[in-house]
């Protein structure tokens, strides 16, 4: 004997007991792992859910999918990777369904829960790539806690070790699931210590929370990408975790099968985080019926329900639009949703110019005022009563009920009460300048007629007797 083996070797203890009864009530301690991590998972997602702009609760139904489908998908796998157990010679395939007693596979959780959250988000009108970027952290944080199962199980430990933290494993009593078989009313641990793998486990899924929390505050990554490197790390550490363990598990060429399924993932989850590129998306909703209510500690959410003051009753958003970070900011400092993006064919340009008229353009038909060019002469002009005339029937064709008080500028003087008389001012001062030779000095009041010549005059000077130039 030597003074090592006297000497207590420090190792890390295990329960003998999973299961409690509460009267006829099962609880098992596996059972309340898985649902402690779930609560985790939602907490964490519906915060960086609500980050984004989804309205909150919306976790809620996303689990209300996710869970069930997860679950049922973990135990697919398990079952299908270890099939003697239930299926080869003395197994039983009714503990197929026994998932209470262990025996959950996550590649199968993360597949199944995937399409009950694809289904989910479908209904909320959600991009799936939000609620899985959303998840990311959530999901090793839940594992890390459904660990504690495996350790209350006394399972998935690894080989035999003789580190300070070796494992002490319990032998459980096969007709009495979760407790430990007995020896003189002890606990019958197995020989030896072994890798706390599950402890393993647990410590690496916190890493990588912590490492997409990091990453994803520093890039802001977006459209799944975040999702992809919890995958990544998730599986890189699940690589050589697995390498370690002693349970029984069906080998494919030597290798575990989760070890080809752990190194398959990460290829995959690698292309598509190198591949996909692209701004974080950001959510406002759709059909919402009340202005967005500030939520504490400057968290907006456009969809409070819960602070709603009075009202009728509330709907929940009919969807959700993908929006700019600097569209989503606004959008929660003020409430307003940003506007649609316009459509293709709608250009927004003004009209174009002659399209319609302005304000100081001359009424339509309006040849002499529209150009100037255009107007009489003066010696083109009659005078007298018969200029009078002519000038009332333009001057009234120009003023048409629709043009209203649209007289051109030049035009401002002919707009007089009564357009009878209405001769425009520039009109009276050309019928001097160029007609002066013309009318004689006697017609100061009025122009008689049309305009009479010289010869004109003398001839009325001779047959009447008068003067040809006739003084008033």
């Amino acid at each position: 004997m030597t003074l090592a083996s006297t000497i207590p070797q420090a190792a890390l203890p295990s329960p003998s007991t999973a299961v409690w009864q509460l009267g006829p009530v099962p609880i098992r301690a596996y059972a309340l792992c898985i649902i402690l991590g779930i609560v985790v998972a939602c907490v964490v997602t519906e915060w960086r859910l609500r980050r984004r702009g989804v309205a909150p609760g919306a976790v809620l139904d996303i689990a209300v999918w996710a869970v069930p489908t997860g679950i049922i998908g973990a135990r697919i796998y398990h079952v299908i990777t270890s099939p003697e157990k239930y299926f080869g010679d003395g197994g039983q395939p009714l503990k197929a369904f026994a998932i209470w007693e262990g025996g959950l596979g996550i590649w199968g959780a993360v597949a199944g829960g995937a399409i009950g959250a694809l289904i989910a988000a479908r209904q909320l009108g959600i991009p799936f790539a939000v609620v899985a970027d959303a998840l990311a952290p959530g999901l090793p944080l839940a594992q890390a806690v459904g660990r504690l199962g495996n350790w209350f199980n006394n399972e998935l430990y690894g080989g035999r070790t003789t580190l300070p933290w070796g494992l002490e494993v319990h032998r459980m009593d096969p007709g009495n699931p979760g407790h430990a078989e007995l020896a003189d009313g002890k606990p019958v641990l197995e020989p030896g210590l072994y890798h706390p793998t599950f402890l393993y486990e647990a410590l690496w899924n916190i890493g990588v929370a912590a490492l997409v929390l990091l990453v994803d505050r520093r890039f802001k990554l977006g459209r799944g990408r975040a999702f992809a490197l919890y995958v990544m790390g998730y599986t890189a550490g699940r690589f050589w975790i697995e390498l370690m363990r002693s349970d029984p598990a069906t080998h494919i060429l030597g290798v575990r099968i989760n070890v080809w399924t752990a190194a398959l993932v990460f290829v995959a989850a690698l292309i598509y985080f190198l591949r996909v590129r692209g701004p974080r998306e950001y959510l406002v909703p759709i059909g919402v019926p009340a202005p967005a209510v500030p939520a504490g500690g400057g968290d907006l959410s456009q969809v409070d329900l819960a602070q709603r003051e009075t009202g009728p009753a509330t709907v929940a958003p009919e969807g959700y639009r993908v929006v700019s970070e600097e569209q989503f900011r606004t959008y929660q400092e003020t409430g307003v949703p940003p506007e649609e993006p316009a459509p293709a064919d709608a250009t927004g340009d003004a009209p174009a110019a002659g399209d319609a008229p302005g304000a100081g353009d001359r009424p339509a038909g309006d040849d002499e005022a529209a150009d100037p060019a255009h107007r009489e002469t003066a010696e083109d002009r009659p005078t007298g009563s018969d200029r009078a005339d002519l000038a009332t029937a333009d001057q009234g064709d120009r003023a048409t009920a629709d043009q209203g008080d649209r007289v051109a500028a030049d035009q401002g003087d002919r707009a007089t009460a009564d357009q009878g008389d209405r001769v425009a001012a520039d009109q009276g001062d050309r019928a001097t300048a160029d007609q002066g030779d013309r009318v004689a000095a006697d017609q100061g009041d009025r122009v008689e007629g049309d305009p009479a010549t010289a010869d004109q005059d003398d001839r009325a000077g001779a047959a009447g007797g008068r003067p040809a130039d006739r003084d008033s």
